[in-house]
């Protein structure tokens, strides 16, 4: 669920400007603060809507249908409000050229709410205290592996790509998987899905730090900030998301 808005950034936003060096480290400072801010910003919304609505009896069930051998499933609503946050992430990225970067933070806020309504079945399914365990994990990972994206010489635009190859190869694993059912396919796309969201994190910073370099001094770079906390913030929940299948204790269990 990664966007690749950054090959069309500098196409989008305008070139760069050169500005001094200590101005430049200064601003590139901000510019990575401002992303992590968005992104916190962004996950805390996203966490409260799902506790909330996973929580909810009116609202899970109006966001399942229970058949007549009792098997519940989605219902309507549930589906739509599943695949929302598409929608979200394809108006952002497509988009963003045009609107203001005040504009794109309400935007990217308001998808935030709603990928926060469409994981209400991780609040429903799973314990608090798993969800909290696993979140920590995440964020500890998370962590670790965005600061040696930003640190690192090395050029990891090569493992990138190779990430994104691995996530279309996940996606199609998913696919077969509801079709297929197997545990160990299942254990399989879990351990792949955190090793690709962890080098997709790791990448993604080092993107984001370059654009600011290729942008340098730009009204753009609010924007690229935005663009970028999307980029790592879907990378945090789809780790989260891996991992809660290690991690996460069932409420029935």
């Amino acid at each position: 669920m990664t966007t690749n808005f950054g090959a069309n950034r500098e196409a989008s936003f305008g070139r760069a400007t050169s500005v001094p060096g200590v101005t430049f480290d200064a601003g590139l400072r901000q510019y990575m603060l401002g992303i992590y801010n968005n992104m916190a910003i962004g996950l805390g919304i996203t966490g409260v809507v799902a506790a909330v609505a996973g929580n909810s009896p009116a609202f899970l069930s109006a966001m399942m249908n229970v058949n007549d051998v009792g098997k519940a499933g989605l219902s309507g609503l549930g589906w739509l409000v599943t695949l929302a946050p598409l929608a979200f992430v394809f108006l952002m990225s497509m988009g963003a050229g045009r609107m203001s970067a005040a504009t794109l933070r309400l935007v990217f806020f308001a998808f935030s709410a709603i990928m926060g309504l469409s994981l209400f079945s991780v609040f429903a399914a799973y314990t608090n205290e798993s969800i909290a365990r696993t979140f920590f994990i995440t964020a500890g990972t998370f962590g670790a592996v965005s600061l040696y994206g930003y640190t690192t010489k090395r050029d990891l635009t090569g493992m990138g790509h190779f990430m994104l190859m691995g996530l279309f190869g996940i996606i199609i694993a998913s696919i077969v998987g509801i079709f297929f059912q197997s545990s160990a396919l299942q254990f399989a796309i879990s351990v792949l899905g955190v090793v690709i969201f962890t080098g997709l994190t790791a990448w993604d910073t080092q993107r984001a730090k370059e654009m600011y370099a290729a942008n340098a001094g730009l009204e753009a770079n609010s924007k690229l900030a935005i663009m970028s906390a999307l980029s790592l913030y879907m990378n945090f929940i789809n780790m989260f998301l891996y991992l809660l299948r290690f991690f996460g204790q069932q409420r029935s269990e």
